[in-house]
């Protein structure tokens, strides 16, 4: 399958209504092959272009985990440092990657970044510009690795995730068996997750 096939879908008029689904849950998880990642971070920005023309009228969010976390940590305050991120970069630079991993995964699992997440989705909700907003695209799940897994993240957003308002498209680098993942095709998740499989791509091929 081609990326046109997810194009399709995802302008189903049926498939952006945020009452459907098989089990009432509004995750989906669209699998690819790990090494497609850059050309699948482009193909997210052209779904993005592609959803907003009129014959949509779709406003997607595009939101990569990495840089959103990056961002978290930027405006965090880190004892007297304004911006935690810089810090550890600093300290990272002079020899304590140790030191900086532990902090990188106490803070990906700070219930404070979840709501970051939940907050920026519901400011972009909010956003009266006419169009609609049925769907939420999540990527950057390689990038963020190891310092917060997918089924992690899925686990910790459930209580702010709002499945009757927006459905939460998963970009995820890895293969499945039934609903066990491995990230990479290589790193078994601890956990199933609780969400519905898109189309699984063959190959990228540009519209």
């Amino acid at each position: 399958m081609t990326i046109e096939e997810l194009y399709n879908k995802l302008g189903d008029k049926f498939f952006q209504d945020t009452d459907t689904g098989p089990i009432f849950y509004n995750v989906y998880i669209f699998r690819y092959p790990p090494e497609d990642e850059y050309e699948v971070r482009e193909q997210i920005q052209n779904l993005k272009a592609r959803l907003k023309r009129p014959n949509n009228n779709l406003d997607v969010l595009t939101i990569n985990l990495f840089e959103e976390f990056c961002d978290f940590l930027h405006k965090k305050r880190f004892g007297n440092n304004p911006s935690m991120l810089t810090y550890l970069r600093a300290k990272e630079e002079q020899g304590a990657a140790d030191a900086v991993g532990d902090v990188l995964n106490q803070n990906a699992v700070d219930e404070d970044f979840f709501k970051a997440v939940h907050d920026k989705i519901e400011r972009h909700i909010a956003n009266d510009n006419q169009l609609k907003k049925p769907f939420v695209f999540l990527y950057g799940m390689g990038q963020i690795y190891p310092y917060l897994r997918t089924n992690t993240f899925l686990s910790n957003f459930e209580r702010y995730n709002k499945g009757e308002r927006y459905k939460l498209i998963v970009f995820y680098p890895g293969s499945s068996v039934g609903n066990s993942f491995s990230l990479f095709n290589r790193l078994k998740d601890d956990h199933t997750y609780r969400s519905i499989q898109l189309i699984e791509p063959e190959n990228f091929v540009n519209p």
